[in-house]
């Protein structure tokens, strides 16, 4: 099998090459293409890379390469992990809003707009070039956020891909620890958008233990999410943590303008991680990439990769469309829940019915959603408006022109239209 990680000379890609070392058995790679548009981070992640496969005894090649036809030729997986304008970009989505009174975060509110505005375009490029140069039966997954939105651009261009996230996998995986009980056990009730998502049952073994979670591990619950136990406690289900900037916002913002962004952390640790990678005695993964995010997305990477290629059948959550699961939502939207994942693509499991509160919370971002892909695919200043008029984090004429003005401002060498 040929691997292709698009954005491959991210600080990140040796949590990947774990997870494939880690689990070779379930994903056997014999290429691993790490394309970037930097070369200098290329060779020093390509060397960890290489010496990471080789202590863990893989017998899979690492080819870094700046080529993106030649690293997508022939793959039979394009994983795409890219960031447009890098973490400088991602520092001003997280900066600005604060102007005009809004949260600053890289993929929901105004920055994740952003975001989608500078990403969308080029993943569409990439996506092109995977279409005519990949095997014909090539998925594309795409990790880069943000995921529903992108995920959709690819849908909707025709390509075959699916959206991958570490939320669901996190809660599952700390649902595990929490219980006592070994991760394999434990399925989640897990529905929304990407990054809007709440975990409705909690099943170990078929049995839904959330009930008693609340009642016994509330206070470990809340801390889990950074939300009051009286909010779980009132909507007995978990919230995902970036519910945090609908639920709390006032308080997030506040915690905002009195700390360092997270791109400005994030930068530091990549400076520690870069000076790691350029040591030829090093070959595992430092655990200063733990403070890098991302956790457990190479188990989720590997799993689905490997049960869209080898055909398992298996569930596993990802983002793909609707196509009725909510039926107040468009069938071409894309959602975020439990899917049978095979070959010949994937199938959204039943959903039972949403209750009023988050079913009017998951409508209202999709449609900001649908209004912020138009406005990436055909940008104009109207259309940027608009969309952020439509976000129930910004919701004000005001405010969203204001927002509108300094999304450009801040964005316009990423954009095409605003040249």
């Amino acid at each position: 099998m040929k691997l292709t990680i698009v954005g491959g000379g991210s600080t990140y890609t040796p949590e990947l090459i774990d997870g494939f070392s880690r689990l070779r058995a379930l994903l056997p790679i014999e290429e691993v293409w790490l394309v970037d548009t930097d070369p200098g981070r290329l060779e020093l992640v390509g060397g960890m890379s290489r010496r990471m496969f080789a202590a863990a005894g893989h017998p899979g090649r690492v080819i870094p390469t700046t080529d993106l036809v030649a690293g997508v030729s022939d793959a039979d997986v394009v994983l795409l992990q890219l960031r447009v304008g890098g973490q400088a970009a991602r520092h001003g989505d997280e900066t600005w809003p604060h102007e005009v009174g809004c949260i600053g975060q890289e993929t929901t509110g105004p920055g994740g707009l952003a975001k989608a505005l500078r990403t969308v375009p080029v993943v569409l490029g990439i996506a092109e070039t995977v279409r005519k140069h990949a095997r014909p039966d090539a998925w594309i997954v795409d990790f880069t956020n943000p995921v529903g939105i992108v995920t959709r651009a690819l849908l909707q261009a025709g390509h075959r891909a699916v959206g991958l996230c570490n939320v669901a996998i996190g809660f599952q995986r700390r649902f595990a620890a929490m219980l006592d009980v070994d991760a394999s056990r434990v399925q989640l009730d897990h529905v929304g958008l990407n990054h809007l998502t709440w975990e409705r049952s909690v099943y170990v073994d078929g049995a839904d233990v959330l009930p008693g979670m609340i009642g016994d591990r509330i206070e470990r619950l809340a801390e889990e999410v950074d939300l009051p136990a009286s909010l779980i406690e009132k909507l007995r289900v978990v919230p995902s943590y970036y519910l945090r900037y609908f639920y709390a916002h006032d308080e997030v913002l506040a915690e905002q303008l009195h700390e360092p962004s997270r791109a400005q952390a994030v930068l530091a640790v990549e400076k520690e991680l870069l000076e790691l990678y350029a040591d030829p005695n090093e070959n595992q993964k430092p655990a200063a990439l733990e403070r890098r995010g991302g956790a457990f997305y190479s188990d989720a990477a590997v799993e689905l990769i490997a049960s869209l290629t080898a055909d398992r059948g298996d569930v596993q959550v990802v983002n793909l469309l609707n196509n009725g699961s909510m039926p107040f939502l468009p069938d071409d939207h894309v959602i975020e829940v439990p899917a049978r994942v095979g070959a010949s693509g994937l199938e959204a499991l039943p959903i039972a019915p949403l209750a009023d509160d988050y079913a009017g919370l998951i409508s209202h971002v999709a449609a900001y959603e649908r209004l912020a892909l138009d406005a990436a695919i055909d940008g104009s200043r109207d259309k940027v408006s608009r969309a952020l008029l439509a976000h129930p984090l910004v919701g004000q004429y005001d405010r969203a022109e204001k927002l509108t003005d300094l999304l450009i401002a801040h964005n316009r060498d990423h954009l095409a239209w605003a040249q």
